[in-house]
């Protein structure tokens, strides 16, 4: 169109000299009205409203004013938040009724809003968040909601000022809201509240508009006076010029008021654009896309790879540090990150000990008082000095933001070192708390090759069962070796002399009740590494390549170990190597009674195809790739797109199907075999970018029953960052999550705050790597706090149990509340507290059955009853929410991973209904 009217602007010029007609300009002004209105067409919409469980009562409401402004706009879900782009790029921002808010979803919008973004924000906004995001909240919004008022108030402009965009008389009449507290001189009530001490009723700043009431809620407001306010708001902001769009910010929208059934509203959702991990200092971000697809875009560039392992390049990019006697300058974003750490840890001491006191022998089976249970003579930490420590961590956390201000950086960053010291010292590492949960450790080739014998092998797996460690992945396949004699495989390990290790593993695992799975290299053929132990030639590739090169897989140009790696790997793609794969496992699986088989190295080598290294140029995969598309794939680059994304995928595709093949072998061998894969933690679109390795799909597709996600850190921000984002995915399908904790380096103390998370989390349990660093005080720590039941019932797996590891989590969750929540009976009604047991005794009844002798029937009754309480339950726990709010949602993340181990086993309930009835009950 630009074009256009510039060729129309010439002619009319010519045409006008040569006729003197006068008719073009009106053309000229008809073309440039279209162009114009097409330029305003293609920006809307400008809004976008946020959605989330809190304003979820409200949404019908906020739809139907919505629609009656006439207004365009677009839906974000706030569970879709997890970095600034997912704030989208529109320029206005609505914020209806949102009361909570995560850190990283706070911050993000302080970068948003910094971008150039205008709020507008209903409601008590952040109310429920940490303290932290309250504070930052107040500086975005300009103020805060202070206290509701009783009754509905008359709203009026305020006496000394106007403000030419408060005029319209729809914006004033009765409202039931509550005071906001204006935060600074630039923050002005544009509204107050007809009553004493005429208090701000709506705040506004330069970019936002805070409305002191739950805009949308018929209760607090009518239609006619909420959609004033709104309109007012945008009419504000398209008048000032400030609706230019947000750049980097997703632009995916797709719906509009127009164009969009009323029932459909609800449902809109706007699409996450492909991200990457990105290092920020004092704070570590991991930016997550669940799109189950590939994007055809090409990789995000990074930097090559500069540790051995590309595991280790991985936690190179998630940093989180705080130096001691540093006085640098601490950013607000920091410094809210260092105080929601110490949040957090307080959270995870106190949880710690709420498990403690309930797994304190048999006390609990009747209302125990926490104060009947603390007396304990035996305990050597006393609840007294566990109290202070805590007490005192809540008012360094406080005052942290005040001694940023003040620009005291150095005190402030040694006393967050100091009390977070000071608290990890409180952790009940004396007793047992653990629950019905996955205990497992890789044991590694090194430390079987150094036991040597049978009988020094037993001594591991005593201290492992000692230490409560029920399932073993045993490492069977390395660089192209068998641990084994193998009649499949061309050599056992040299390392190996005189015995078979797994013959001897699988005996010793069983007789102490524990499981061993063969843990097996699936696509590294050999290992420089191993080389030098063997003294040999460091490119020598493996025996397996070796003996067949033809398997063997390149980079594009032509190295079988790729710069800065030190493992060949195989060509996936070709049929041999396949089979031969399949062989093996198949050997390993009946020839010996292991519990299930674990693929490692389930992938391609890293790569980073934007800076000109990729890998998957074996012969098998470019003929095949070839046939299919007519074009040698060492001739295309990541910016021919199309070809390139269809490389990518090919190579993806192989991988999926070889997962697929291993499955259904086991199965048929076997079909209480369980499948495992280790895999990288990294966000989907880059990782099949980077390594081609898609394990949501394989989940979903029901091929795996653990997923093992290698989220080695040394620090808890650092592994929480990296495994929270696959601990609340939805795209697992009912495959159970298993964090990966590398002991590695790790401070004892250190490796029990990680184990306290992923116990305050959705899952089932853990894996340690590896055995080799399995010290003396870690031994001590884990046999004294999940060590091995004196009692002779036999503690449930969850991969083997799910319903009575349910039933056994459910019941240690009942008693947590049975120590906490009857002191909170003050403050909850009696038919709330009343309810709340009723429904919890009912979900106990259900597990109970389900467990005893479980059945179709019976898991739908124990689900619906779940889902029931999980939707009630923030409503019961409302007031103990705004108390200690990490609790509550360690309590909901438990309900979740119930949830998770009913839909697990119901897969197994499937596959094993021509099997016994019990056999995975109990």
């Amino acid at each position: 169109m630009k074009n256009r009217r510039k060729i129309n602007t010439v002619d009319y010029k010519v045409l006008i000299k040569k006729t003197g007609f006068f008719l073009l300009p009106l053309q000229i002004i008809i073309l440039n009205c279209v162009d114009t209105l097409t330029a305003k067409a293609a920006e809307k919409p400008v809004l976008s409203v946020v959605q989330s469980q809190e304003n979820a009562q409200h949404w019908s409401g906020i739809t139907k004013r919505l629609e009656s402004i006439g207004v365009e706009y677009c839906v974000i879900p706030l569970t879709s938040v997890k970095n600034v782009a997912d704030w989208g790029d529109r320029s206005i921002l609505f914020l209806p009724n949102i009361e909570t808010l995560t850190p990283t979803q706070a911050l993000a919008l302080e970068e948003w809003k910094s971008k150039g973004g205008n709020l507008i924000a209903s409601g008590p906004v952040g109310s429920l968040s940490t303290p932290g995001v309250r504070q930052l909240l107040k500086t975005l919004l300009g103020g805060y909601w202070g206290f509701s008022l009783k009754d509905k108030q008359p709203l009026q402009p305020p006496t000394k000022v106007n403000y030419s965009w408060v005029t319209n008389k729809g914006l004033f009449g009765n409202v039931h809201g509550g005071v906001l507290i204006p935060n600074n001189t630039t923050s002005q009530a544009v509204a107050m509240w007809n009553g004493a001490g005429n208090f701000a009723a709506v705040v506004a700043t330069e970019r936002t508009t805070f409305l002191g009431w739950r805009w949308g809620a018929d209760t607090a407001s009518n239609t006619e006076l909420d959609s004033a306010w709104l309109k007012a708001a945008l009419n504000r902001y398209s008048s000032s010029k400030n609706t230019k769009k947000i750049a980097g910010g997703s632009s995916s929208c797709t719906t509009s008021v127009a164009s969009v059934p009323n029932e459909q509203r609800s449902q809109r959702r706007v699409e996450v654009p492909p991200v990457k991990i990105t290092g920020v200092s004092g704070r570590a971000n991991v930016q997550t896309n669940n799109n189950p697809s590939p994007s055809p875009a090409p990789s995000p560039s990074s930097k090559p790879p500069t540790a051995e392992e590309a595991i280790d390049q991985l936690e190179q990019q998630v940093r989180w540090n705080v130096a001691p006697h540093s006085n640098a300058p601490i950013a607000a974003s920091e410094a809210i990150a260092m105080q929601q750490e110490l949040e957090n840890l307080i959270g995870r001491v106190e949880s710690s000990h709420l498990a403690a006191l309930v797994n304190d022998g048999n006390t609990l089976n009747s209302q125990s008082t926490k104060a009947e249970v603390t007396q304990n003579p035996n305990t050597p930490t006393s609840i007294s000095n566990k109290e202070q420590v805590v007490a005192q961590a809540r008012t360094v956390a406080k005052n942290l933001p005040q001694l940023i201000v003040n620009k005291n950086y150095a005190l402030a960053r040694q006393q967050w070192l100091t009390t977070k010291t000071n608290l990890w010292k409180q952790f009940p590492t004396d007793r047992r708390l653990a629950p019905a949960e996955i205990r497992a450790v890789w044991l590694d080739r090194g430390t079987i090759v150094r036991a040597g014998s049978e009988q020094e092998l037993a001594k591991i797996f005593d201290r492992l069962a000692q230490a409560g460690i029920n399932t073993i992945f045993f490492e069977t396949v390395n660089a192209g070796y068998t641990i084994y004699p193998s009649k499949v495989a061309p050599q056992q390990n040299p390392l190996i002399r005189g015995w078979n290790p797994l013959a001897s593993g699988v005996k010793l695992a069983h007789e102490r009740g524990m499981e061993i799975h063969a843990w097996v290299w699936t696509f590294a053929a050999g290992n420089q590494r191993h080389n030098q132990l063997l003294n040999i030639d460091p490119n020598y590739p493996g025996p397996v390549l070796a003996a067949h090169p033809d398997w063997a897989n390149y980079d594009q140009q032509g190295r079988m170990i790729p710069s800065g790696q030190t493992k060949p790997f195989y060509d996936p793609a070709n049929p041999e190597l396949r089979q031969y794969l399949l062989k093996l496992y198949e050997e390993i699986v009946t020839e010996y009674q292991v519990d299930g088989l674990q693929l490692d190295y389930i992938r391609y080598p890293f790569q980073d195809p934007a800076a000109g290294r990729s890998y998957g140029y074996g012969k098998a995969a470019r003929n095949q790739f070839q046939q299919l598309t007519g074009v040698d794939p060492m001739k295309i680059t990541p910016s021919q797109t199309q070809l390139w994304q269809e490389w990518t995928k090919f190579r993806t595709q192989q991988v999926d199907t070889f997962v697929s093949q291993v499955s259904q072998m086991l199965r048929q061998q076997r079909r209480n075999l369980i499948l495992s894969v280790a895999v990288f933690p990294l966000p989907e679109y880059e990782r099949i970018q980077k390594i081609q390795q898609h394990w949501e799909g394989w989940a979903r597709q029901g091929n795996v029953d653990l997923v093992v996600p290698m989220t080695y850190a040394q620090d808890t921000v650092r592994f929480q960052t990296l495994a929270k984002p696959w601990i609340a995915s939805t795209q697992l399908g009912s495959a159970l999550l298993i964090p990966g904790i590398r002991l590695l380096s790790l401070p004892t103390l250190g490796a029990f705050d990680q184990l306290q998370l992923v116990r305050d989390l959705p899952v089932s349990g853990y894996a340690l790597f590896a055995a080799e660093n399995l010290n003396h005080d870690l031994q001590r720590l884990f046999s004294n706090t999940q060590g091995r039941l004196q009692s002779p019932v036999t503690e449930p797996l969850p991969h083997r149990q799910p319903f009575q590891s349910a039933l056994n989590r459910y019941i240690a969750l009942r008693r947590e509340w049975q120590l906490t929540l009857p002191s909170d009976k003050q403050q909850t009604t009696e038919k709330g507290i009343g309810d709340f047991y009723s429904q919890a005794e009912i979900i106990q009844n259900a597990l109970t059955q389900l467990a005893s002798t479980p059945s179709a029937s019976k898991l739908v009754t124990a689900k619906a009853n779940l889902s029931r309480f999980q939707s009630l339950f923030r409503v019961w726990m409302r007031q103990q929410q705004m108390e200690n709010s990490y609790q509550i949602r360690a309590w909901e993340n438990r309900l979740t991973g119930i949830e998770r181990l009913l839909s697990y086993g119901e897969r197994q309930l499937d596959s094993n209904s021509q099997q016994k009835p019990n056999t995975i009950g109990r």
